[in-house]
């Protein structure tokens, strides 16, 4: 791929330069390459978006440079606010207090996925220094990824809604911690209250932006119509605005916005969505934001230890979080059929753990590589894989009003290509 784009550099002088028509076409590709899995093969579009970015990345686009740094990171910053706002926005907190023993299913599911991933690790002989941060990493599930198969879908009810409020949980656990863990790297020794500091730091700096857009928001929809086309571009500046000043000032920006949504769904409890043109540009930002993940993904060094580093983490991840669920279980009004479907529903990795990953490697030169050539290749992995076993699981539930009955080929009528 280097050797094609050099040819084309020789002639083809686009005033926003290479790397703009480069992306324009693999959009197009992922756009198109989505549109035909969810058609002709009944699974989800952003299957059909990460396989052509790692398809990219393994070709060796250069559009993407690891470790992500300005404008792509910023990118994927503002992707990963973006969804994890409007999740945030669908969590009320009065539900734990009639319901608590879902918090106490989170906790679990986190728990279990931390120190199951972090003992398979060790026991196949990876340092401890390395074992833990991916172990970190491993409790995120993907709300992103989630919510586009609940969406492509059309899947709605109680497996559906549990595994989005623990995938949202388990994020929110990794993002402060893996952030902390982040700020710790190269200290040495660490006693109590220098461990409990940099996590006091992350949540504290997070819930002073994320209040801030709460408010910020909550003004502007007092008098701003939900629907207004102003009203989806304020939406979006704020929380932009929002990521760059929870990164700037320590705190972490994926983080801030979560903890925004929430708090925008106490100060406005009446039930809120997306304005319809929020929705077109959150899709091209999500689309853009799987397409990134893949491409950065695929580019990781692939060798027979790594697979086998890989495997494990995905194996006793996945374990750990269909028991996790099983184990709180009890008392939290679901049956254990729907915990099992719950479970794998939230298999998924991707954005959140890159962006993740990518803080581990800012933070540390000598360890960042190390944790990146595991959690990389599993990041690839389970966004293609992950979305499919949540597929499964939504339709295993009952949860769909879309049967999963992929339409043979059919060229004959125009007609036929809609979505």
């Amino acid at each position: 791929m280097n050797e094609v784009m050099a040819i084309w550099a020789e002639w083809i002088k686009p005033s926003a330069g290479l790397p703009t028509v480069q992306w324009s076409i693999l959009l197009a590709l992922a756009a198109l390459t989505g549109h035909l899995v969810q058609r002709f093969a009944g699974i989800p579009k952003v299957v059909g978006y990460s396989v052509v970015g790692g398809f990219a990345g393994l070709a060796g686009f250069t559009g993407a440079v690891w470790p992500l740094q300005g404008i792509g990171l910023f990118l994927l910053e503002l992707g990963v606010a973006v969804v994890l706002f409007e999740a945030g926005g669908r969590i009320p907190l009065r539900w734990f207090r009639h319901n608590p023993m879902v918090l106490v299913q989170s906790l679990a599911e986190s728990t279990l996925t931390f120190f199951m991933v972090y003992w398979s690790l060790t026991f196949f002989g990876m340092r401890e220094v390395v074992a833990e941060p991916l172990a970190l990493l491993a409790m995120a599930a993907s709300p992103a990824v989630l919510s586009r198969v609940v969406m492509d879908t059309r899947a709605s009810g109680p497996v559906t809604e549990r595994a989005m409020v623990l995938s949202t949980l388990s994020t929110l656990y990794a993002l402060t911690l893996c952030s902390a863990r982040a700020g710790m790297m190269g200290r040495g020794e660490q006693s109590l209250t220098d461990t409990l500091y940099p996590v006091a730091v992350v949540l504290g700096l997070s819930v002073a932006v994320g209040a801030g857009l709460a408010l910020a928001l909550r003004s502007a929809l007092r008098v701003m119509s939900p629907t207004s086309e102003n009203t989806a571009i304020l939406l979006l500046a704020v929380i932009a605005a929002g990521a760059a000043l929870a990164a700037h000032f320590g705190g972490s920006a994926p983080l801030a916005a979560l903890l925004g949504g929430m708090l925008l769904k106490q100060l406005n409890p009446r039930p809120w969505s997306w304005p319809r043109q929020m929705g077109t540009a959150s899709a091209m930002l999500t689309m853009l934001m799987f397409v990134l993940v893949s491409v950065v993904a695929a580019q990781a060094d692939w060798s027979g230890p790594v697979a086998g580093m890989v495997l494990a983490l995905v194996a006793a991840r996945a374990l750990a979080k269909i028991m996790g669920v099983a184990l709180g279980n009890v008392g939290s009004g679901a049956s254990w059929k729907q915990a099992l479907w719950v479970g794998c529903a939230m298999s998924p990795m991707s954005s959140v753990a890159l962006l993740l990953v990518s803080q581990f490697v800012a933070a540390s030169a000598s360890l960042g590589p190390r944790i990146a050539s595991i959690a990389l290749p599993a990041i690839l992995l389970m966004e293609v894989l992950g979305a499919i076993l949540a597929t499964f699981a939504i339709y295993r539930a009952g949860e769909s009003s879309k049967p999963w009955s992929p339409r043979p080929f059919n060229t004959s009528s125009a007609g036929d290509l809609r979505d």
